[in-house]
């Protein structure tokens, strides 16, 4: 079936391996491609260069003066990629910074503690049920970042009911979180504080950090104001937990938004190389990228 547009839509699956291009020719006709992932000697992106090639075999003109695929042959590009995937395996993502609450620095280390004898101390793995093991042999997940600060602010659930600490309480802000559930905010954020640390984070080479602070989930205040304070400074970018994962168990929100401050800028890096082969960056046309992690 030809194309309404006159013009070519591709779709396409870059692997680790191989990359397989699928195009629909505005006559209706149907290509298909393979090609190595990585050949440095012949291209430098094989998606781009799938699409050079089906371009230039079918028009015969499919590059401008400087070198470009010419993107106004194309109506759309979908393409399913395991850059991220491939990332976060061999351990190749973004260097990033986790920024939590005070006295939390070890808790994604720690994790929620599921084990198959959480009292057991000595801890048997299926695969090594035979081998004497002890800590030793365990190999726990290694977090994705690479440094931590610490924030001097907390907010807690207001309890229903008389509470030991009413004397105290009153003195603290109550505000409402989106859950509809009152919170009391026992510690502002100290700003300066914040800015200071983020500054010298910023200077020792960290571009990414994951904002990741206990019931940001109802009252997403204080990792805005974080958020803020980081792009000022100018971090390339910077992961607000409530907004990658808005849910109440704050460990694996912090593993999300800790994945998305080490991934995200790495893919957008591939993306931008692949638009950099094409005239005009792609700016008419935005492609699909589909990132399987």
């Amino acid at each position: 079936m030809a194309t309404k547009s006159g013009k070519f839509q591709f779709a396409i699956d870059r692997g680790g391996t191989f990359t397989d291009v699928f195009a629909r020719c505005p006559n209706g006709k149907i290509r298909v491609l393979k090609l190595l992932s990585e050949d440095p000697q012949h291209y430098k992106d094989a998606p781009t260069e799938g699409i050079r090639r089906v371009l230039q075999e079918e028009t015969g003109n499919a590059v401008d003066s400087d070198g470009n695929v010419d993107s106004n042959l194309i109506e759309w590009i979908r393409m399913g990629t395991t850059v991220a995937t491939n990332a976060l395996l061999e351990r190749k993502g973004e260097p990033m910074a986790l920024v939590t609450n005070k006295y939390f620095k070890d808790l994604l280390l720690i994790g929620n503690q599921a084990r198959p004898s959480i009292f057991s101390l000595n801890i048997q793995r299926p695969e090594m049920e035979n081998v004497n093991s002890n800590f030793e042999n365990i190999q726990r997940p290694e977090v994705l970042y690479s440094q931590v600060i610490e924030v001097d602010c907390r907010i807690i659930p207001k309890l229903d009911g008389k509470c030991q600490l009413e004397e105290i309480a009153s003195k603290w802000r109550i505000i409402q979180g989106t859950t509809g559930e009152d919170f009391y905010v026992l510690k502002e954020i100290p700003r300066q504080e914040v800015k200071t640390s983020l500054i010298k984070l910023k200077q020792s080479g960290i571009n990414s950090i994951a904002v990741v602070l206990a019931h940001s989930y109802a009252f997403p205040e204080h990792e805005q104001i974080i958020g803020q304070i980081a792009e000022e400074i100018g971090f390339g970018h910077i992961s607000l937990s409530h907004e990658v994962m808005p849910m109440v168990r704050i460990v694996p929100r912090g593993f999300t938004a800790c994945a998305d401050a080490y991934l995200t800028p790495h893919v957008k890096r591939y993306v931008q190389g692949f638009s950099s082969g094409f005239k005009d960056n792609l700016q008419k046309i935005r492609p699909r990228i589909l990132k399987r992690i």
